[in-house]
Order: structure tokens, then C-alpha cells, then sequence
């Protein structure tokens, strides 16, 4: 990746126009731009490690909560709709509000971006532990998991979006952050690696009796008689809250890492801007920018497929394959799939673009998704298909963030006045994210509730398995396809990355350089 970026320095100096160079002695007093400093492996690996705790726990929340309410805390399937919704709903409207106090934060002796990480990480992990805990009081339970999951989403908004923003602060070179970005999506799929591995295995040990349903009342099983006294209901509530007290301190390790690891760098231009612009006029510029608004219409399709093979995976697995005892194995047969690929997805982007691993990476998916749909329960079947499955995943995992920054340097070339944007761009793709899979969680669990869904149930009726298997496939290749057409309209290609990164380095280059004043960098800018 970092091959001729000598030669794009150079030509880009030829940007410059004459009118600025003509100044007298001026061309003289220019000083050779400075050597780029690169990031080191080091810095590279601790920015990565930020990015474990939200998949981390985003992991557990998202392949676990749905069957947790249903079936430990024993809610019922409307209310439990109504929590997962409107908790996605609020994490969504967090995304812009945190977004526009970032804008607001004045630069500090740690950066703009890292005091929100460092202070919303110990009040992050407390309510995320009090989301797995089941209250003794039977009434107002709903409201408890509600309060709780909405408090988690917001505190972890505060670390996740100034995180996601610190990839434009990390380095001013496009292939460092192509490559940070390659290390980070590593990371965060061993996160939900990590997620995966640690809530399954741990929960999977201790699976609560089902129940039996015999005219429209619930019996307990003989199996779960013979052994409830080893396998009870309050054993699988211990072991979702040990599961959340592990996962919870590797989100304090990861923290400190990131925090030690990782320095904020302001770009060289935008310190020599006056008084930044309002939070809604920047938002304004950015909803008007319009690789922007394709990238994430085509990737609000493509998340909201896996959101919903992710939300409904454990109880597809439980209920409609009757892999009772394997789904977590399942999902972790998945993610380290998804963990090997990424680098050969980050070469495939490399070689062959951004666009073309989009198109390859994420309809790879699909003929998977058919043979779900159509084959019988196999045990051996479902597991390669688990692995082949991961490698679309990566992609999924890869591409939006790797292609984010892209589009804030070709907003920066468009808008050369506007700094303090970044925060905007990814909070409001997440927002958008967010609220898309809030609206397919609540959708599928009142579609269960719909269909007849027992909870704790042994079996579940035809009709509940059938939705559970329309979740799962069909719905999902719907958004891939239709995601993948929105694709077709994103202008930004390799040849328009390669003629953007010229004319960011000139702009650096005179900012950088002493022998401008600032009328000039201004009059640069706006030919640029």
C-alpha cells in the first residue's frame, strides 16, 4: 500500500498554483515538507485494542439478550420486543447527541476525543453487569432491564464514537489509516471472538430446564426434573453473571491499553482554522454530501442482514435446527472464520479496491443463506456452512470503516473549511446502524410473539420456526441484494482515492510549511 506514495507527494506539488509561488523571495523560504512519521506496530496494536470492548460486549448483547429475556429472566415476548427496540432506538439517538458534544469539546492535554473514552469506561462496565442480573422483585422487571440497557448503550456511545473518530486523528496518511483500520477490524472480530466464546461457553454449561407445553400449560420435563437440582434456572442466572463480570474487565484492560497506546494528532491545516462551525451547520454540510449519504444507505442494508442473523441465530439454532446444546459452538465456529479472513480481505481491498471487496465479500453471503434455507437439520452441514459464512462476515466487519475515511477526505477537499466534522460522519452511520437494527430486533421478537413463541419452551410450534428460518435467510439476502444495488451509486473509486490523496498531501504540505501565511493557505484551499 505504500508503494509510490513518493511519487504522489511529488506530483501533488504541482497542485500548487504559480500565483502563490510568485511572491517574491517567498519560494526560498520554503521549508522542505517534513518526513511522514509512520506508525509503529505498537501504536497500531493499542488502537486496535480499543476497538475490543464495544464488539465485546455488542457480541453478547446481540446474540445473547433476545433468548436471556426470554427464557432466564423470563419475560415475555412483548415486553421483551419492547425493550430490545426501544433500547436500539435510544443507542441510535445517543450516536448524534454524543457526536455534537464531541464537536464541542475543546482540545486537551490528552486530545478532544480520548477524556470521553477514560471517563465513560467505569460506569460503562457497572451497567453492564446490572443488565444480566435478574431482580428478586417480580414486578417492574421490564423497567430494570429497559433502564439499564439504555444507560449501557449511551455510556458505551461515549467511548465507541470518539473511538471511531480517532481514526482521522491517528494519522494523516490514507495507507497508515487503511492499515490501523485492518488491524482494528482484526481486533474487534477476536472481540466477538472473545464475546462469543466467553458468554457461550460459560452460559452454555449451566442451560436452564425447559419446559414442556401441554394444553396451553408448562410442565417441566423428566430430564429437567432428573437434574434440576445441578442445572437450575438460578445456576443459569450466576452463570450469565459471571460471563458479564469476565467480559466486563477485559473492557477495562482494553481501555487503559488504547489510552496509553494511542495519541490524538490534529491535522496541520486545521489548526490554523478560526472558530470552528455549529454542530448543525456541520451536520447540514455532511447529510448534503453525497458519497456520504450512498455509502451509508447501501450499508444500512447489508448491516441490517447480519443484525438479523445475529439477533435471531441462537434461537434459530435452538429451535428450528435443535442444536440446543451447540448454537454457541456454532457462533464461535463463525467468528474465528471471520478472524482468519480479515487480512486476506484487507489485501483482496488492496489489490483490487474497495468497491470490488464489497461486492465480492458481502454476496458471498447469500449462497449460504440459500442453503440454510433449504437443507434439513446436519449437524456437520451447519458447521461448514458456519465457516464459509465467516468470511463474508469480515467483510461486513472491514469495509465500512475502511471506506468512511475516504469519504471525510473527499468531504475535506470539497468543504476545506470545515474541521470538526469527523465525529459526525461516524456517529451518524452508526445512528443510522443503530436504529435499523432496533427496529429489526423489536420487528422479529414481536413476529415470535406473533407466531406463538413458548418461553423456555422444549420445542416451539411450526409457525415460530418457520419465522425464525425467514429471519434468518430470506430476509437477510433481501437486504444484501438491496444493499449491493445502492452500492452501484458510491462515486468514490480508486482512481478518485488516488487524485484526493494528491490534493490532501499539497494542502498539508503548504500548511506545514512555514513560509505561507495564512491569506495563502486560505486562497490554496479554495482552489484545491
Amino acid at each position: 500500500m505504500a508503494k509510490g506514495e513518493g511519487a504522489e507527494s511529488g506530483s501533488a506539488a504541482g497542485l500548487l498554483p504559480t500565483s502563490i509561488l510568485q511572491a517574491g523571495e517567498r519560494p526560498a523560504q520554503v521549508k522542505e515538507p517534513k518526513k511522514k512519521k509512520q506508525l509503529s506496530i505498537c501504536n497500531k496494536l493499542c488502537y486496535a485494542v480499543g476497538g475490543a470492548p464495544y464488539q465485546v460486549t455488542g457480541c453478547a448483547l446481540g446474540f445473547f439478550l433476545q433468548i436471556y429475556l426470554l427464557d432466564v429472566a423470563q419475560v415475555n415476548p412483548f415486553p421483551a420486543s419492547i425493550i430490545l427496540f426501544v433500547g436500539r432506538a435510544w443507542d441510535a439517538f445517543t450516536d448524534p447527541l454524543v457526536g455534537f458534544c464531541i464537536s464541542k469539546s475543546s482540545w486537551t492535554r490528552l486530545g478532544r476525543l480520548m477524556p470521553w473514552i477514560i471517563f465513560s469506561t467505569p460506569l460503562a462496565i457497572i451497567t453492564y453487569f446490572l443488565i444480566w442480573f435478574v431482580p428478586d422483585f417480580p414486578q417492574g422487571q421490564e423497567l430494570w432491564y429497559l433502564l439499564f440497557y439504555c444507560l449501557f448503550e449511551t455510556l458505551v456511545t461515549c467511548f465507541h464514537v470518539p473511538y471511531s473518530a480517532l481514526t482521522m486523528f491517528i494519522s494523516t496518511e490514507q495507507s497508515e489509516r487503511d492499515s490501523a483500520t485492518a488491524y482494528r477490524m482484526t481486533v474487534e472480530v477476536l472481540g466477538t471472538v472473545l464475546g462469543t466464546a466467553i458468554q457461550g461457553q460459560i452460559v452454555g454449561q449451566a442451560n436452564a430446564p425447559c419446559l414442556q407445553y401441554l394444553n396451553g400449560s408448562a410442565v417441566a420435563s423428566e430430564s429437567a426434573n432428573r437434574t434440576y437440582s445441578t442445572t437450575s434456572l438460578r445456576e443459569t442466572q450466576n452463570a450469565y453473571l459471571l460471563a458479564a463480570g469476565v467480559i466486563a474487565s477485559i473492557y477495562v484492560i482494553c481501555a487503559v491499553i488504547l489510552t496509553l497506546g494511542v495519541r490524538e494528532q490534529r491535522e496541520p491545516y486545521e489548526t490554523q482554522q478560526a472558530e470552528p462551525m455549529s454542530f448543525f451547520r456541520g451536520l447540514r454540510q455532511v447529510m448534503s454530501h453525497g458519497p456520504y449519504i450512498k455509502l451509508i444507505a447501501g450499508f444500512l442494508f447489508t448491516s441490517l442482514a447480519f443484525m438479523l442473523v445475529e439477533g435471531n441465530f441462537a434461537l434459530f439454532c435452538t429451535y428450528t435446527l435443535g442444536f440446543r446444546n451447540e448454537f454457541q459452538n456454532l457462533l464461535l465456529a463463525i467468528m474465528l472464520s471471520a478472524t482468519f479472513t480479515i487480512p486476506i480481505w484487507q489485501w483482496f481491498l488492496t489489490r483490487f479496491g474497495k468497491k470490488t471487496a464489497v461486492y465480492v465479500g458481502i454476496s458471498s453471503a447469500v449462497p449460504f443463506l440459500i442453503l440454510v434455507a433449504l437443507m434439513e437439520s446436519n449437524l456437520i452441514v451447519t458447521y461448514v456452512v458456519a465457516i464459509a459464512a465467516g468470511i463474508s462476515v469480515a467483510a461486513a466487519f472491514l469495509l465500512p470503516w475502511s471506506m468512511l475515511p475516504d469519504v471525510i477526505d473527499d468531504f475535506h477537499l470539497k468543504q476545506p473549511h470545515s474541521h470538526g466534522t469527523e465525529p459526525i460522519f461516524f456517529s451518524f452511520y452508526v445512528f443510522f446502524t443503530k436504529f435499523a437494527s432496533g427496529v429489526s430486533l423489536g420487528i422479529s421478537t414481536l413476529s415470535l410473539d406473533f407466531a406463538g413463541y413458548k418461553t423456555r419452551g422444549c420445542s416451539q410450534p411450526a409457525s415460530v420456526k418457520f419465522t425464525l428460518k425467514m429471519l434468518v435467510t430470506m430476509a437477510p439476502i433481501v437486504l444484501i441484494l438491496l444493499g449491493l444495488l445502492l452500492f452501484k451509486l458510491y462515486p468514490i473509486d480508486e482512481e478518485k482515492r488516488r487524485q484526493n490523496k494528491k490534493a490532501l498531501q499539497a494542502l498539508r504540505d503548504e500548511a506545514s510549511s512555514s513560509g505561507y501565511s495564512d491569506t495563502d493557505s486560505t486562497e490554496l484551499a479554495s482552489i484545491l
